[in-house]
């Protein structure tokens, strides 16, 4: 997840919004990781959960990322009053189906990690962790508007 989130964030700028959907641990804050250092943004990238959204500065004169938990918003208004720089800025919404997506352009991300996967594997793993193997996950990525017309990894 955190690699395919470094490749992500290399064709993102100011003005991309990403909807991240998925159970907990599915790979929503790695993915986001990732595409902060794809985008050379000040880390560390962590799960914006009790701040609800955090701005992260880019290292390399980019646009900077804002990563937004939405999980504990009861709707758009709420993020209406956080008063986040869309335009300006490379912002990604775990939880925000629905709340978030009522702009011109954005990228959806669904993340599926089959319950269970990899368990059985991981626990023959032990304690070395650098054994166990990665877990399977599905992405279903689909581009709204002008923007991702052409696709999104075109």
């Amino acid at each position: 997840m955190h690699e395919l989130g470094v490749a992500f964030g290399r064709r993102l700028g100011a003005g991309d919004l990403v909807i991240l959907t998925g159970e907990l641990g599915a790979g929503k804050t790695t993915f986001t990781r990732g595409l902060g250092e794809g985008l050379g943004v000040r880390g560390p990238v962590q799960s914006p959960t009790f701040v609800i959204a955090r701005t992260h500065p880019s290292l390399v004169g980019g646009a900077p990322l804002i990563h937004v938990d939405a999980y504990r918003l009861a709707d758009s208004s709420e993020l209406e009053d956080l008063d986040l720089d869309f335009d300006g800025a490379v912002v990604v919404a775990e939880w925000g189906a629905g709340l978030v997506d009522a702009r011109d352009s954005w990228v959806e991300i669904v993340i599926d990690r089959p319950i269970g996967a990899g368990d059985a594997a991981a626990d023959d793993a032990g304690d070395d962790v650098a054994e166990a193997p990665i877990e399977p996950r599905a992405l279903t990525v689909t581009g709204h508007g002008p923007r991702w017309q052409n696709g999104v990894l075109a």
